[in-house]
């Protein structure tokens, strides 16, 4: 039994086909990714990093941190024993490290501003889709209502329906009265002939 196993492994790869063909990658998995000299980041993470700054510099907060730092930096370098110091009289580091903080402040603060725009930019787009839809409905139900108006003009009302009741009931009593005035003439009409003969007798 070994030695047949053997021999179907070995006959497996030996086709015609199976030892030229090209290793191709599936369909039914992901490929894999690729390798790039460029590191990469997450635009959203960067994004989301930047808008963080640009609000924490717009306060007050930031304001009295930089200003506390700038001081205790300014009375250390005036101070201090010569040998401490490590940015004298004209604050040339100051200057150049204030200089770099705004350079990086100035870009996440637009970045945080076109995100904003681009968010602004969506949430008016939504508002003017649901205006549009708000409008069609509002002109539907008007039509709508039109024609319903429409078609109550055309159905008898109870106003209608008892005006023409009223009008009948007094149609049936001057046509009662008339058959009464009718018959109280016949009994005259009757005296006046013979008992016992018709019209046709004579």
């Amino acid at each position: 039994m070994a030695a047949e196993r053997e021999g179907v492994r070995e006959r497996l790869p030996a086709g015609a086909t199976a030892a030229g063909r090209p290793r191709t990658p599936r369909l039914d998995q992901p490929r894999p990714p690729r390798r790039r000299l460029v590191p990469q980041w997450d635009p959203e993470a960067f994004g989301r990093l930047s808008e963080r700054t640009a609000r924490f510099l717009g306060t007050g907060r930031f304001i009295v941190w930089m200003t506390f730092v700038i001081i205790l930096w300014v009375l250390w370098n005036v101070s201090a024993p010569k040998e401490l110091r490590f940015d004298e009289y004209p604050f040339i580091f100051l200057t150049l490290m204030l200089s770099l903080q705004a350079s990086y402040a100035a870009p996440l603060i637009l970045l945080a501003q076109n995100r904003q725009d681009d968010r602004d930019r969506v949430n008016l787009e939504q508002d003017r889709k649901q205006n549009e839809r708000s409008i069609a409905d509002t002109e539907y139900l008007t039509r709508e209502i039109a024609a319903l108006r429409i078609g109550l003009g055309e159905v008898a009302t109870r106003d209608w329906i008892r005006s023409e009741l009223q009008d009948m009931v007094k149609e049936l009593d001057a046509h009662r009265n008339g058959h009464k005035d009718q018959h109280g003439s016949f009994p005259a009409m009757r005296a006046e002939r013979p008992p016992g003969r018709d019209a046709d007798d004579r």
